[in-house]
């Protein structure tokens, strides 16, 4: 827990490169790094996505917690460990999975939409709750959510999260943000992540 309130406290969001290819994740993880981003994933259904991280905790492990998003197997797990990832971000709240990121010795945030899931994920070992998908959930969902689970949970919301809807979310009790297409998407280049990644930086408080 203590790795993963470092880097929500150096940088609240986390940057989801959906798409990514191992020839540019390295460019696009150091524009990110330079902008202050402290936690990187690569989700599991990008080309090559193994490789993808294993290259970014090579070129800035040290410096940024980086794992796979869209995790849905324990086998899924295994091999973002033996690549050196850190982080396990999944869209579901499966609890073998969750057991397995723990066994790993992982941080694992894993995909809730009701509080039967976040506290079913917890039980297994969570470290956060994703809420996902944030639009459908929104704010008021999130202050209601805060008042009855753990007061130290940790809530991430993702999905369709911009600059201008960060600070509802924040009032409501936002831990920090999982990004995704406002920030990389397929094709995008380091410049151009440079440039949303500046905008995200702004918007925090």
């Amino acid at each position: 827990m203590t790795v993963f309130s470092d880097a929500v406290a150096r940088c609240p969001l986390i940057a989801i490169l959906r798409g990514v290819r191992p020839d540019e994740v390295v460019a696009i993880g150091h524009v990110l790094a330079d902008a202050g981003f402290s936690m990187i994933e690569v989700p599991m259904n990008s080309p090559e996505p193994v490789k993808s991280i294993s290259l970014l905790q090579e070129a800035l492990g040290e410096q940024v917690l980086v794992g796979a998003g869209t995790v849905t197997s324990v086998e899924m797990v295994s091999d973002v460990a033996r690549a050196g990832g850190r982080l396990i971000v999944m869209p579901h709240a499966d609890t073998t999975v969750i057991s397995r990121a723990v066994q790993e010795g992982m941080i694992c945030t894993p995909g809730v939409c009701t509080p039967t899931e976040g506290f079913a994920a917890l039980k297994a070992g969570a470290t956060a709750l994703k809420m996902f998908p944030a639009e459908q959930l929104g704010p008021k969902v999130l202050s209601a959510w805060k008042s009855v689970f753990p007061k130290r949970t940790p809530f991430i919301p993702v999905g369709g999260i911009t600059p201008d809807t960060m600070g509802d979310y924040l009032a409501a009790g936002a831990a920090g943000f999982g990004l995704g297409s406002a920030l990389y998407k397929a094709g995008r280049t380091a410049e151009e992540v440079a440039v949303a990644a500046r905008a995200f930086m702004r918007a925090l408080p």
